[in-house]
């Protein structure tokens, strides 16, 4: 059976600004490296999920804080969505059973918002694995769902 990997506790913050914001260089002065400049792309931790939504996924502690300070006055958030979603690690093979979206164009560096067996996920490469984001709500139906699949690949 293949190897599913939980990492329920990994730190999610969604940053919501325009793309143009003059915030946008505060930001990436905090966070160390430039925001993702391509929807559906990741750099490092950071993906860019809509045209004014970034996830910062496996941030530290006190980085809210941060970003809310480097962002002082100008429009944009910065909100702790930890408890929303839990973390899969998967073997990409498993994706096959239950994605309708073209897992070739999900190379190294990029990100999709899509459905997974009925489930709303979010999806990246890291490594040799799929890293898959679900809703707390669905993780154990998933979960559940990708051991099947997995007994069957």
């Amino acid at each position: 059976m293949a190897d599913i990997i939980e990492d329920r506790y990994r730190c999610q913050l969604s940053l919501r600004m325009p793309p143009d914001s003059p915030a946008r260089a505060a930001v990436e002065t905090v966070l160390g490296t430039p925001l993702p400049a391509e929807p559906n792309t990741v750099a490092g931790r950071i993906l860019w999920l809509g045209p004014d939504e970034w996830l910062i996924v496996g941030a530290e502690p006190g980085l809210a804080e941060e970003l809310e300070s480097a962002i002082g006055e100008e429009f944009a958030t910065v909100t702790d969505v930890s408890a929303q979603r839990t973390t899969l690690r998967i073997p990409p093979e498993l994706l096959s059973f239950g994605c309708a979206l073209d897992l070739a164009l999900l190379t190294e560096g990029r990100c999709a918002q899509t459905m997974l067996a009925k489930a709303p996920v979010v999806l990246y490469r890291e490594d040799d694995r799929m890293t898959v984001l679900v809703r707390s709500s669905f993780a154990r139906y998933l979960e559940t769902w990708l051991r099947d699949a997995a007994v069957a690949a």
